[in-house]
């Protein structure tokens, strides 16, 4: 990975309101240990993610991404996670308190959204 790379996240329809993603599409659940799940885009391409997620019976609206600068912006450690899989990586929430992790998940939603959907389910 590089600052360049792409983190594809996949967009679980439970996060859409109103057409858009919540900000909970981009900050991990109590079950994540504070590190929220994301395909490595230099390794597998949006519409291969989805796929791949799709065929673990998850549900998924699409794909959006963030890159690893604008984690970094945000102090927000990315890194390789291949033990579930080769292309899996984390975005590190850890170090943050809730507030802080619900204010870094909107940030890096509107990030996203500001790049527009990779992938999105027909």
């Amino acid at each position: 990975m590089n600052e360049a790379t792409l983190l594809l996240r996949r967009i679980h329809p439970s996060f859409i309101k109103l057409g858009r993603p919540t900000s909970a599409a981009f900050r991990p659940t109590p079950k994540d240990q504070c590190e929220l799940s994301v395909y490595d885009g230099d390794m597998i391409a949006p519409a291969a993610a989805y796929a791949h997620y799709r065929g673990m019976n998850h549900e998924s609206a699409g794909v959006m991404a963030v890159t690893v600068s604008e984690c970094a912006a945000l102090e927000l450690p990315v890194r390789s996670d291949p033990e579930p899989f080769p292309e899996h990586a984390v975005i590190d929430f850890q170090a943050l308190g809730g507030g802080q992790r619900e204010k870094k998940g909107k940030q890096l939603r509107d990030r996203a959204e500001r790049r527009g959907w990779l992938y999105e389910a027909e």
